[in-house]
C-alpha cells in the first residue's frame, strides 16, 4: 500500500525526469503499480482512511512521484453532489466523474483556448503553496492503453482535462509550478476559462 512516505518530493531528481514507456503488454509489476496508485487516491479521499493513514487528498499521481521513471497516471476525481432547491446535497448517480489507470498517456491534440483551476493547483510532492493560475489548455485529446492492453483515446475538458494534464507534465519531468506566469501569477489571458 502506497503512503505518503512513499511520495517523492519537490527537489527530488527524478520529478525532473522523463519517464520511460512502460512495454506491451504490460507486465504484471506495471499493472500492480497503477492499481496501487489508485489505490492510495481513494484512500486520500476518504476521510477516515486519510487521517488513519496520513494522507493528503489527491486526485492523480505519476509514477515519477513514487521515485519510478515509468509513464503510469492513475486519476480519480469525484462526481460532487447536487444541491436541491431546500439546499440539500443529492448524492451523484456515478461516484466519479473519472476513475482511471493510464499507460503510455500523451496528449494528442489539444484546444487553443486555456484554462485554470479557480485557486490554482497543488500537487503531492509539493508541500509549499504556490499561488498562481497554472495556465494549460481547455480541452484535450488523449491517448493511452489500459490495463488490459486496449489503446484508448478520450477527449477531456475542464477539470478532468487539467488533472491529466498535471500528471502527464509528471511523466514529462515537469512540474505545475512551471506553467505560472510568476511575473502576474494571477494574470488571466484572453478567453483563458476559470475552472472551479
Amino acid at each position: 500500500m502506497i503512503s505518503m512516505d512513499d511520495i517523492i518530493r519537490e527537489g527530488y531528481p527524478t520529478l525532473r525526469e522523463v519517464a520511460n514507456d512502460v512495454t506491451l503488454p504490460l507486465s504484471d509489476e506495471d499493472i500492480i503499480l497503477g492499481e496501487k496508485m489508485l489505490q492510495f487516491l481513494h484512500n486520500s479521499q476518504d476521510p477516515v482512511m486519510a487521517e488513519k493513514m496520513g494522507l493528503r487528498g489527491g486526485v492523480g499521481l505519476a509514477a515519477n512521484q513514487l521515485g519510478l521513471l515509468k509513464k503510469v497516471i492513475a486519476v480519480l476525481i469525484p462526481n460532487e453532489p447536487e444541491v436541491d432547491e431546500d439546499g440539500n446535497e443529492i448524492p451523484p448517480k456515478e461516484a466519479y466523474k473519472m476513475r482511471e489507470i493510464m499507460y503510455n498517456a500523451k496528449v494528442v491534440s489539444h484546444s487553443v483556448q486555456d484554462a485554470a483551476v479557480e485557486g490554482g493547483e497543488g500537487c503531492l510532492s509539493v508541500d509549499r503553496e504556490v499561488p498562481g493560475y497554472v495556465v494549460r489548455h481547455a480541452r484535450v485529446t488523449v491517448e493511452y492503453y489500459n490495463k488490459e492492453g486496449e489503446k484508448k483515446k478520450i477527449r477531456l475538458k475542464d477539470f478532468p482535462a487539467i488533472c491529466v494534464q498535471h500528471e502527464i507534465d509528471h511523466t514529462n519531468g515537469v512540474m505545475f509550478y512551471d506553467h505560472i506566469n510568476m511575473n502576474d501569477p494571477w494574470e488571466i489571458k484572453d478567453g483563458m476559462i476559470i475552472v472551479k
